[in-house]
Order: structure tokens, then C-alpha cells, then sequence
């Protein structure tokens, strides 16, 4: 009697967990093509762990993940297969140099495919190198040749022609601002202030907000910068027209009360020839 009893114990050892999956599988009548297409997993992972071939799959945590999704894809219940799983890895020392991780591994059938974590690296790249000419392009200073060839236009910019004797003038304008001139940053930017001589009055990367007060004694003050659009400019208190079109570099142009006032100045209307008396 106790020879048949333990006879029976050793069939039941025959079975690791892996015979017990297959058994599982086929009596579902299940192929092992259609377990990987529930799980996620690979056929060949899949037949691996049928066959207890711990050495062919890619880790100790990948063995107890797999295990837990087929006995859930079949009917087993998963934790007591990966508690056999984890039984016989760590008796068999099947994976050399790993050791069983104390987490449980994540579920297969979650993870992401490997073409949307390139993807993500991708787009991120792409973001990086964008800003990063944005950034080059707008916040950095000019170079000489831009710098030559903005004061080479400005240079051939026509004078206004002269107004003929005898014309009606233009209405007389307001009275033009006076006081001290301040530079204030809504945006950053990049300038550089200097008297006529080349003496630097001043030369920064200006934050939005941050301001600088043109000093009154300064000889013809000029401006170089690249982002005009980004500076308010005031003549005591009193707001002047932008210094030149949006992120197109200007140099040279003065930025005294009387530069600023002359060019903030209409233009003369066409002159208007005088009746003449019969």
C-alpha cells in the first residue's frame, strides 16, 4: 500500500510547470501559436518554458513573467506556476551570473512595443535640435558681415527730397518728446550701446523686463542688435516707434532724444505750388 502511494507522488513530480502549460494548452486544444498571440510572447520563449529551457530565455524575471501570462492565458493559476517557476530556477541555477529579483516582473502582455520607445527618442532628438537652432538663430549676436551689410543699406537709404520755395507746408507737428531715453527688454535679446568714438556704453543679453537708461552725456549713442521688435523704447516717459522691422539686425542707428524724435518725425507732405494772383 505505501509502494502505490509513493509511486503516485513520483508521477505527480514528473510534471514541472512547464509540462503542466502544455498540458493545459492542449487540452484547450490550444496551438502554441495562438497562446503567443494572446500573451505577446514569442513562440520560441513560449516553447522554452513548456520545456523547463531556462538557459534560452532572456532572464529570471522574464521566466516568472511569461510563466504568470501563459497559466493566465490557460486557465492555471498563475501564481502557484511562477512560484514552481522560481522553485526550479533557483534550483537549477539556470541563468549564470542572475539572480532572482525580489519585484515581481512586469505582465508581458503591457509592455509597449520597442518601435514606439524609438519613436519617443526620436521625436525627442528632433525637439532637442530644433530649439536648439531656434535659440542659435535668435539669441545670439550678429556676426560682422551682418553687421557690415546692415549699415551698407542704411547708408544707401535716399535722403528726402528738399521741400520747394513757395509750397504750403505741412501742418506743424506736436511738440516731439523730451527726457531721458530707456531701452526696456519684452523679450530676450541681445544689443550693444555705444558713443559715436566706439566707446561701449553697454552690452548684454537683456531678460524680459530689465531696462537701461541711455546715459544723457553719451556722444550720439548707437545701437547694434538683432531683435529690434523686442525692445520698448521711451523718450521721457513717452513711447517711440520700434527701431527697425522684426528680427532683422540694425546697426549704427542712433538712439539719442534727438536721433529717436527725428526719426519718430512724419515725413514732409508733397509740396503744394503757391496760387498765383491774376
Amino acid at each position: 500500500m505505501a509502494g502505490e502511494e509513493e509511486t503516485a507522488q513520483d508521477e505527480l513530480n514528473i510534471h514541472g510547470p512547464g509540462d503542466k502549460l502544455r498540458m493545459a494548452r492542449e487540452a484547450m486544444k490550444a496551438s502554441i501559436d495562438d497562446i503567443a498571440a494572446r500573451t505577446r510572447v514569442p513562440v520560441r520563449l513560449l516553447t522554452a518554458l513548456e520545456k523547463g529551457d531556462y538557459k534560452a530565455l532572456p532572464g529570471s524575471t522574464y521566466c516568472i513573467g511569461f510563466s504568470r501570462a501563459y497559466a493566465r492565458a490557460v486557465g492555471l493559476d498563475e501564481v502557484q506556476i511562477s512560484r514552481e517557476v522560481r522553485a526550479e530556477l533557483e534550483e537549477q541555477d539556470a541563468i549564470s551570473g542572475t539572480r532572482y529579483e525580489a519585484f515581481e516582473p512586469a505582465d508581458p502582455a503591457r509592455v509597449p512595443p520597442r518601435y514606439l520607445a524609438w519613436t519617443a527618442i526620436a521625436l525627442a532628438l528632433i525637439l532637442a535640435v530644433g530649439y536648439g537652432i531656434w535659440r542659435t538663430q535668435f539669441f545670439t549676436a550678429p556676426t560682422d558681415e551682418e553687421i557690415a551689410e546692415t549699415a551698407r543699406t542704411q547708408a544707401e537709404a535716399p535722403e528726402p527730397a528738399p521741400v520747394r520755395p513757395g509750397a504750403v507746408s505741412a501742418p506743424v507737428p506736436p511738440p516731439a518728446p523730451a527726457g531721458d531715453v530707456v531701452l526696456t527688454a519684452t523679450d530676450t535679446v541681445w544689443l550693444r550701446i555705444y558713443e559715436e568714438g566706439g566707446g561701449r556704453l553697454f552690452e548684454k543679453e537683456m531678460a524680459a523686463g530689465e531696462a537701461f537708461t541711455v546715459p544723457a552725456t553719451a556722444k550720439n549713442p548707437l545701437i547694434l542688435t538683432g531683435r529690434p521688435q523686442a525692445l520698448r523704447v521711451t523718450i521721457g516717459g513717452a513711447e517711440v516707434p520700434p527701431l527697425g522691422p522684426p528680427d532683422k539686425t540694425i546697426a549704427d542707428v542712433g538712439i539719442s532724444a534727438t536721433a529717436l524724435n527725428a526719426r519718430a518725425a512724419p515725413p514732409p507732405a508733397a509740396a503744394t505750388p503757391a496760387p498765383q494772383r491774376p
